[in-house]
């Protein structure tokens, strides 16, 4: 239960810290590092295919950021914003713990 106190808190702060940022300054946003404090805490990682399956039983393959829902890249774009880290970059090809797959 902690732990899925400590996920919903992590989202719930990342979601309102970006809700104020425009398309605009995605622009020029960094691109997530899987050192990044909220990162590792969401088990991200740059490449979808390096994920702990051990870890992240969730995870199962074909998950990757540019077919979830919180993905906010242009189509075929190699990486694009993600509200989950205040609007920094996410590799298309990445995943985390955080994945919604798109409806």
């Amino acid at each position: 239960m902690q732990a899925s106190r400590r996920h919903f808190m992590i989202i719930a702060a990342s979601l309102a810290s970006t809700a104020m940022l425009s398309k605009e300054s995605w622009a020029d946003a960094p691109v997530l590092s899987e050192s990044d404090p909220t990162a590792q805490a969401l088990g991200y990682k740059a490449d979808a295919s390096q994920v702990d399956k051990t870890k992240y039983p969730k995870y199962q393959t074909g998950q990757v950021c540019i077919n979830c829902q919180l993905y906010q890249g242009k189509p075929g774009s190699a990486n694009g914003p993600c509200p989950i880290y205040g609007g920094k970059l996410v590799n298309a090809k990445g995943w985390c713990s955080a994945y919604v797959k798109k409806t």
